[in-house]
């Protein structure tokens, strides 16, 4: 289980929980196909930000601009875990997350809980407003500081457990000394290969002693990927230590990956391997012809008239 806070606006997020959209670039997980055994616990009845909006009014509560205006919660368990299970009982073990918030946070704060079941892992987002029992808004209450956090996921796998016996309790952030990496910076890591080795691709086709032909191509591709690859840069640069420290591992992870460890440090592998497509992408940045980058980071009225003309 793990909390997000929300300041502004919804839209994206909203769009990302509740499917509207009908493909996902930035996430390639996503399987149209298995769209539709994606359900809801708690439907909204309305936009998030009018759910979260109408709550905040109702109470009275006093906001400032940098207000956390509502909290997004994803629960969730290993592959492993939900391997072998049928719906009912993937159900079941939302439904009781589901529970054991609304017993924490209050069902009315609620005002959605949608269950994904179109990625690679059965997760579920919950939304709710951190209005106090006494009306006021203050997620840093309610969620509380680091040692409040273990006390949740305590609490959390405690209540799970009883339904659930065959759930194991992760190992403490407070005692691995581990960060956690989120989900979106590997798929975007994901992406940005994706989209690199397209645009080498295009590359490999232009000689480099005539690149008009296809440069408007190749100029268009790097204009999407550059302010990607700053966003990318960004976040890795914010998780760098945690990153490193999976690259140091990585050896021994790979030795290890051949014995029967081999499902348990499996999300340990993924995230070593970031530091690597992180690297590749780097190289592939700095391989660029410097006229090539030049146009692609050009304004776009520079990109109309073309390289070279």
């Amino acid at each position: 289980m793990r909390f997000s806070k929300q300041k502004g606006g919804a839209g994206a997020l909203e769009a990302h929980h509740e499917r509207t959209k009908e493909r996902y670039a930035s996430n390639p997980d996503i399987d149209p196909e298995r769209r539709k055994h994606n359900f809801h616990i708690i439907q909204p009845t309305q936009s998030y930000k009018k759910e979260s909006d109408t709550r905040i009014q109702a109470a009275g509560c006093k906001t400032r601009k940098d207000s956390v205006r509502f909290v997004d919660t994803i629960v969730t368990a290993s592959p492993e875990f939900f391997k072998g299970k049928k719906r009912d009982k993937v159900k079941e073990f939302f439904q009781t997350a589901t529970e054991f918030l609304s017993q924490k946070i209050g069902r009315d704060n609620i005002f959605t809980a949608v269950v994904h079941m179109d990625e690679n892992t059965p997760h579920m987002h919950l939304c709710f407003t951190p209005i106090t029992s006494d009306g006021r808004l203050s997620a840093k209450e309610i969620i509380g500081h680091r040692t409040q956090l273990i006390k949740w996921q305590d609490d959390f796998f405690n209540h799970m457990v009883k339904q659930f016996p065959d759930l194991e309790r992760g190992e403490s952030a407070s005692v691995t000394g581990q960060r956690h990496i989120p989900t979106r910076v590997f798929k975007q890591a994901v992406n940005l290969t994706k989209q690199a080795a397209k645009i080498q691709s295009k590359l490999d086709d232009i000689s480099l002693l005539s690149l008009n032909k296809g440069k408007d191509e190749v100029t268009a591709l790097l204009h999407k990927f550059f302010p990607q690859m700053e966003q990318f840069e960004a976040k890795v640069k914010k998780y760098k230590s945690e990153i490193d420290r999976l690259e140091r591992e990585n050896i021994n992870l790979e030795r290890r990956v051949e014995s029967s460890e081999k499902s348990s440090i499996s999300k340990q592998m993924d995230d070593a391997k970031l530091r690597l497509d992180y690297r590749n992408l780097r190289r592939f940045v700095d391989s660029l012809p410097a006229e090539v980058k030049r146009q692609a980071r050009a304004p776009k009225k520079s990109q109309d008239r073309g390289i070279g003309r």
